[in-house]
């Protein structure tokens, strides 16, 4: 039984720049199996809840899937209940280009840059 839904704009929000970016990574991995970019949630630590992404080659059973133009990504069902809401950007700045996660974990803690998320050009 297949249980993976659409994500929709209402329930995530991705900045043209960040859009970009994930179609810019995604043409750049040289392994054909990788079809999305996974955004997970993890806890622990004094920071309480972080966050990353990496590349992935398969949809889980209970992923969300969102389905940008030139990019997909996952989201599993527990990550997702502490990332509603948030919107996904692309900055580059003085101390390089990173993607940066607004209005998450309001209710749970947690900071909002991604500490680790493993992506070539992702910061």
């Amino acid at each position: 039984m297949e249980y993976r839904t659409a994500l929709s704009a209402d329930e995530i929000g991705i900045s043209p720049e960040a859009c970009e970016q994930f179609r810019t990574l995604l043409t750049q991995v040289e392994d054909d199996a990788i079809e999305a970019i996974r955004i997970y949630v993890a806890g622990g630590g004094c920071s309480g809840m972080t966050y990353g992404m990496t590349f992935t080659d398969r949809c889980g059973e209970y992923d969300r899937v969102f389905d940008g133009d030139g990019y997909r990504i996952y989201i599993d069902a527990v990550a997702i209940g502490y990332l509603k809401g948030v919107e996904i950007d692309f900055t580059t700045g003085e101390t390089g280009s990173r993607f940066v996660f607004s209005n998450v974990f309001q209710t749970t803690g947690g900071s909002g840059a991604c500490g680790g998320c493993g992506m070539a050009g992702g910061h």
